[in-house]
């Protein structure tokens, strides 16, 4: 079961909501998934890969206080820069994690490397209306770009924080610039509802 690969500090059951949407492409098979947590976990056969495995962060002392446990970091790698071969998995997953890439074009075509022909790429991004982004402006489809060559510099220091804001539309322009394959997206995600899901398959 995939529970097993949680940490406790109490015990505790976790009410787990599944995503009918990565149910129906992901299930039955073998993905990566990036900065999963504990009270947010699909139940999936996932390696879970974050940017670093101390439980001290902000993120894990969150999940702690949500549910009392924290999701074992499998390997502990950027997640735009993943110690995979590439086409190793069938699918690489993600949930709130994207807008916390400065590249989010250097994320996306890293996980497209992992992926094997024919998986998938699945996201779950906040959307600007429905969280605490919502007085900032949304990111452009050319300030990602610029970003991506350099021509506006990454900040000094990695904070990891909400470095773009988007609606579901945006990420669709980013999508289509970059070639990619949308087969499926929701602009209300079925799992907590607070963001837009988008399935890419490769």
């Amino acid at each position: 079961m995939f529970d097993r690969f949680l940490k406790s500090t109490k015990k505790n059951k976790i009410d787990i909501k599944r995503s009918l949407l990565a149910d129906s492409y992901l299930k039955g098979l073998k993905g990566v998934e990036i900065g999963g947590s504990a009270h947010n976990q699909f139940g999936l056969n996932t390696i879970n890969v974050d940017y670093t495995a101390d439980v001290n962060t902000v993120f894990k002392q969150d999940e702690i206080k949500l549910v009392g446990e924290y999701l074992k970091v499998d390997v502990e790698a950027p997640g735009d820069h993943l110690p995979f071969k590439d086409e190793r998995f069938d699918f690489v997953i993600s949930s709130h994690v994207l807008e916390h890439f400065w590249d989010p074009i250097k994320a996306l075509q890293e996980w497209m490397r992992v992926v094997k022909k024919s998986g998938y790429i699945f996201m779950i991004i906040p959307h600007k209306d429905r969280t605490f982004d919502h007085d900032r402006p949304r990111t452009t489809l050319k300030e990602l770009v610029n970003r991506h060559d350099g021509s506006i510099s990454a900040p000094e220091t990695d904070l990891h924080i909400h470095y773009s804001v988007w609606v579901t539309e945006d990420l669709l322009e980013l999508c289509s610039y970059m070639g990619l394959n949308v087969i499926e997206f929701q602009d209300v995600d079925d799992k907590v509802g607070n963001g837009f899901a988008i399935v890419i398959r490769k």
